[in-house]
């Protein structure tokens, strides 16, 4: 990577070190619940401090492995107010660093270095509403609406949801015992549909890819309680949610009734960008401001770096997790000039038209970037 000129300004506040250092924790480890072969849900002991977050949201996860220091995020499948321990969902990823290690080595006692919870996939909880979400999951996608259908049937007692579960087969469904508890509990307020890839012969439920054909017949099961009163969430592999993203726009729901997650496995490879290289806004060496923890960092990006990799190779601790534009824990406001984002699919279009970029996979394209994160 290219040498980058560097200037950091004087405090602008009264921030202590504390305050700096909010952002992160250490949690230990209580319990590690074994959910399926391929997935471990790891439950962290009480903090005298607890941390504030709400569901939906993801803990990035910063373990040594190696000697290297690697980030993954993680989906809280707690619910604040609801769960009297925080936990994330892992589930073990084919040549996955992170998930590989953590379902073998990861034990009762042990300590992680997480970042505060973060991610929009979230929603307002009010005992007066009343509503129906359907949830679309698949795999570890349902970690997310774990958290999400628990605040909800406790802290909405006239909303509904359903929940559409696709896995591979019956012993690859996470949460399998606990949906099932909650079904009874609540009963008439959940609807779990489960959708199997390869079912077993004796299997009452749907079977196969969740495409077309089978959506139109799940729809005509769902409680209709019109557009007014329905929410639709998506979290799971991107052909799943293309699938159930057609079937939505066929069914004519409006945009902003409809919610997406998306799980990442990687950085983007630069290989793969496309930095414009004509023209008054091309990709070139440029210097921009970085605002963050009332410190100003100002310094230089080359082309083939973006904007968070330049500033961790000068040892300027800003938050990230995936590094590849979905996951918005490097999501920082545009005072003023312009970045090109190799990657938008984190951002909805209001973050969009309100400035916000991603520095992970952001690119200064004038001469006067200056970004506030916080």
């Amino acid at each position: 990577m290219a040498f980058s000129f560097f200037k950091k300004k004087k405090k602008t506040d009264n921030k202590s070190s504390a305050d700096l250092s909010s952002r992160y924790r250490h949690l230990q480890v209580r319990e590690i619940v074994r959910e399926t072969k391929d997935a471990i849900t790891i439950i962290f002991e009480k903090q005298e401090s607890p941390m504030v977050y709400k569901s939906g949201q993801f803990l990035t996860l910063i373990l040594n492995i190696d000697g290297k220091e690697v980030r993954r995020a993680y989906s809280l499948c707690s619910a604040p107010q609801v769960d009297e321990y925080m936990a994330v969902t892992v589930k073990r990823v084919e040549g996955g660093l992170v998930s590989n290690w953590l379902n073998e080595r990861c034990r009762p006692g042990d300590t992680i270095k997480v970042m505060e919870a973060m991610g929009s996939f979230t929603t307002e909880y009010n005992a007066g509403n009343k509503r129906h979400l359907i949830l679309f999951a698949g795999g570890s996608g349902i970690t997310p609406m774990m958290s999400i259908i628990k605040s909800l049937l406790t802290k909405e007692p006239d909303s509904i949801s359903s929940l559409i579960y696709c896995n591979r087969n019956i012993d690859s469904i996470i949460f399998r015992e606990t949906l099932d508890e909650l079904q009874t509990r609540y009963e008439g307020r959940l609807r779990v549909i489960h959708v199997l890839d390869d079912a077993p012969m004796n299997w009452q439920g749907h079977s196969g890819l969740l495409n077309h054909d089978m959506l139109i017949k799940i729809f005509e099961r769902l409680p209709d309680w019109g557009i007014d009163h329905s929410t639709y969430l998506m979290c799971g592999p991107e052909g799943m949610m293309k699938n159930v993203q057609n079937i939505l726009v066929e069914q004519e729901i409006p945009e902003n009734k409809i919610f997406k997650e998306s799980f990442v496995a990687g950085t983007i490879d630069k290989e793969l960008r496309t930095p414009e290289t004509e023209g008054d806004d091309a990709i070139q060496s440029r210097e921009v401001k970085i605002i963050y923890d009332g410190e100003e960092h100002v310094f230089t990006v080359e082309p083939d770096s973006t904007i968070l990799e330049t500033a961790l190779d000068m040892g300027i601790d800003l938050p990230y997790s995936c590094q590849s534009g979905l996951c918005t824990a490097c999501r920082g406001k545009c005072l003023s000039g312009k970045v090109k984002l190799d990657e938008e699919e984190g951002l909805s279009e209001s973050e969009r038209e309100d400035g916000y970029v991603l520095t992970c996979v952001g690119h200064p394209l004038t001469d006067d970037v200056v970004i506030e994160i916080g």
